[in-house]
């Protein structure tokens, strides 16, 4: 049978991702930035009066999130990561779904997004933070030229990432009303790339492309990518940085009460007069 042309690629291993997040939380993961999207995403619910009955955590590692709302919310679900993309979720029931630092491993965001638009009830809100925009583009600088130099071509290492302009025209796609988008850089110095790279393992993040290459990379490959990254992206102080972009996004459910955008050719003044106006 002919593949469906117009299905989503295939960019992610998901189960192989489930096998490194669970590993990760076994041992002694890094969760600093999975901290600060939590403690961020507090934040910003307190400052939505909506009352929030029905909740769905959805796909976010470990049960950081999941206590935050327990603390809020009477009401909570969480749909843990699996190799399918099929949300477990009824039209319609739920008022809020939440996502932290998940849905930059998903092959149809698209098409998840839609998902969660269908589950929300008129008036329903989706938060969500998501690694996306220049995110490890030091390493990814840093592994192409190494390769380059060393073995004569270049393999996938960091998956690419969504930014702030394809983000917000998805929630739009997606039937999201209101929808906001916007970007927290986070910015982390290592000793070296081996420490980031070990940080990496940490949070269960490493290589999940399913184009990945099979075989273990050459030591002087590795080498030289870690001296390419110290000759590129090192401060005076010989630390290297790591640039993490946090994207986050929210959307509602379409509902009478939400404000509207004014139809074409309903304003009462025109631009031209109100700049004439300022002149003056």
């Amino acid at each position: 049978m002919a593949a469906d042309p117009t299905a989503a690629p295939i960019l992610f291993d998901r189960a192989l991702l489930r096998a490194r997040q669970a590993r990760a939380l076994r041992g002694q993961p890094a969760t600093f930035l999975l901290d600060r999207v939590v403690e961020d995403m507090a934040e910003r619910l307190q400052a939505v009066t909506r009352n929030f009955l029905d909740v769905a955590d959805v796909w976010t590692p470990g049960t950081a999130l999941q206590e935050l709302l327990r603390g809020r919310f009477a009401s909570i679900s969480h749909v843990g990561l699996d190799a399918s993309e099929t949300l477990p979720l009824q039209p319609e029931s739920l008022d809020l779904a939440v996502s932290a630092l998940a849905f930059q491993f998903v092959n149809d965001l698209p098409g998840v997004l839609a998902q969660i638009r269908r589950a929300l009830r008129p008036d329903g809100l989706l938060l969500a933070a998501m690694i996306g925009g220049d995110t490890l583009t030091e390493l990814r600088q840093a592994f192409a030229q190494a390769e380059a130099e060393c073995e004569g071509g270049v393999s996938p290492r960091v998956a690419p990432f969504a930014d702030l302009r394809d983000i917000g025209a998805l929630l739009q796609r997606a039937g999201f009303a209101l929808p906001v988008t916007d970007v927290d850089r986070v910015v982390v110095r290592y000793a070296g790339a081996f420490a980031l790279m070990a940080d990496l393992r940490r949070m269960g993040a490493t290589n999940v492309l399913r184009e990945r290459r099979r075989i273990p990379t050459r030591r002087a490959t590795m080498l030289r990518m870690a001296q390419i990254y110290g000759e590129r992206f090192a401060d005076p102080d010989g630390r290297i940085r790591a640039t993490f972009d946090i994207v986050w996004l929210s959307g509602w459910a379409p509902h009478d009460s939400q404000p509207k955008p004014l139809k074409p050719g309903s304003a009462t003044a025109s631009l031209e007069a109100a700049v004439k106006g300022s002149k003056r």
